[in-house]
């Protein structure tokens, strides 16, 4: 199979075309219904039309199928944040755990997956890491200034010195 089907599909969904990339994504799928880059793409194409739930199982899929780098990166974002979009919350949790174990520096992951422990209970792990990418992200002088005093507390949200 010949690979401008990429560039093809990547100009129609960057013009806003995304009836076109989804109609050519689901004939490959169709051809080759165990190509994880053709699955992942065609996931993607669904997520970007708000069809996060036909975009679950291309997901799966593809991830199934294997894929490295930033395809897998980018399911293991899009898997979690599908799922946490459709109320699945521990399952978004579990994938966005995993997609940040094998990619610890990619931040975005790290902010979903903030998202889905706080949409499952678990607010302070979420407030605790949310804090922790503001912290090492942020130039803002305002934050700059109490570093020391939010790296401090971010981990001691519970705790008071009254």
């Amino acid at each position: 199979m010949t690979q401008d089907w990429r560039d093809q599909v990547q100009t129609w969904m960057q013009e806003k075309q995304l009836e076109k990339a989804q109609k050519r994504l689901l004939q490959l799928v169709k051809d080759h219904p165990d190509d994880p880059e053709v699955l992942i793409h065609t996931a993607w194409v669904h997520d970007s039309m708000g069809l996060e739930r036909e975009a679950v199982p291309y997901y799966v899929k593809a991830l199934e199928f294997g894929l490295s780098g930033d395809d897998l990166c980018g399911a293991l974002l899009g898997l979690g944040s599908t799922y946490r979009c459709l109320g699945e919350y521990e399952a978004a949790v579990e994938t966005l755990k995993k997609g940040v174990a094998m990619f610890p520096d990619h931040r975005g992951m790290k902010v979903f997956l903030s998202m889905a422990l706080y949409n499952t209970g678990q607010h302070r792990d979420a407030m605790e890491l949310l804090l922790q990418q503001l912290l090492e992200t942020s130039d803002d002088p305002t934050i700059e200034t109490y570093h020391r005093a939010l790296s401090f507390y971010a981990e001691r949200l519970d705790e008071t010195w009254a």
